[in-house]
């Protein structure tokens, strides 16, 4: 399989894990969730590398840029979204994420001297416009204020804050663990669960240390963690995973624009949910970006 289907699928997967996460996120606050689905994930992801043999194949100069990129890109990334998401809802959470296409783009012209040219800019840019017009007018009328996952809950410019911080850590966390994966004989699974632990170990300081945001909202319970596992394996355990293998395959910054499809698939999964059905220009914007998708897909 391509990279490119490798970051549809990831962008497929994350969609669908975005509607899990609206409940158990705002019951627990961003923080405790972030930690109870690192935790999971990590479990999920340790059991895959010892039973396959793949944390033979970490190194000692790999560990630390896989360290890094955890922290950046799912200890402070995930739980900057999640953050966000609480405040702004799925909808607008992931116009602001999907901007971390363009940071990867523009990161790897500037370190890796990637090239985007011909009819798979073109279809590059068809996408980033699609997705910003899927998501901008992804609701009819004035349905959103009847809809809780449309409320902003506190002020804007905090949520806008958090989607933007969230989305350069992703960018910057993929950046980090490029060269690693580029090396090709790092183990995908093996390679996420140490992004994976990075993370959790930080998260894990906070709440020993007893930092009032890392306290969790409300107690959880066996429907939240089921959420959550579900979830942590469909978004983490296999789409991070598929992202990481997606960029040992190609460039970062067309991994980063397939993949931040994401809005546009999570509108008719936004539809069956809460029965309203998107606005013409939301479906115009996810026309465009399947056409730019089949030309990326066409000319690589």
């Amino acid at each position: 399989m391509g990279y490119e289907w490798l970051a549809l699928a990831a962008a497929s997967l994350w969609a669908v894990a975005a509607l899990i996460s609206v409940k158990p996120a705002r019951h627990l606050g961003a923080f405790a969730y972030s930690r109870w689905r690192m935790f999971l994930v990590s479990l999920m992801l340790a059991s895959a590398s010892l039973i396959t043999g793949g944390w033979q194949t970490l190194t000692e100069s790999a560990l630390p840029l896989l360290a890094l990129s955890g922290l950046i890109g799912i200890f402070v990334g995930d739980t900057a979204l999640f953050a966000c998401m609480n405040r702004l809802g799925p909808r607008r959470s992931g116009l602001l994420f999907s901007c971390h296409a363009l940071f990867s783009a523009l990161l790897g012209l500037w370190l890796f001297g990637e090239q985007l040219g011909g009819w798979r800019l073109v279809g590059a840019l068809l996408v980033l416009a699609g997705v910003m017009l899927a998501i901008l007018f992804g609701r009819r009328g004035n349905a959103q204020q009847h809809n809780e996952w449309e409320q902003v809950r506190g002020h804007l410019a905090v949520g806008i804050a958090l989607g933007l911080t969230a989305a350069l850590c992703q960018s910057l966390g993929a950046i980090i663990a490029k060269p690693v994966m580029m090396a090709g004989d790092v183990d995908a699974v093996s390679a996420s669960g140490i992004r994976m632990g990075s993370a959790l170990l930080a998260h894990c300081a906070l709440r020993m240390l007893r930092v009032p945001l890392a306290m969790p909202h409300n107690p959880i319970n066996r429907q939240v963690l089921g959420m959550i596992g579900i979830n942590g394996f469909l978004a983490m355990a296999l789409g991070m995973t598929l992202i990481l293998v997606a960029l040992r395959q190609g460039d970062v910054g067309m991994v980063a624009i397939l993949s931040s499809t994401t809005p546009v698939i999570l509108l008719p999964l936004l539809w069956w949910h809460s029965g309203m059905r998107p606005a013409l220009p939301a479906w115009a914007g996810a026309l465009l970006a399947t056409l730019g998708t089949a030309l990326v897909l066409g000319a690589g």
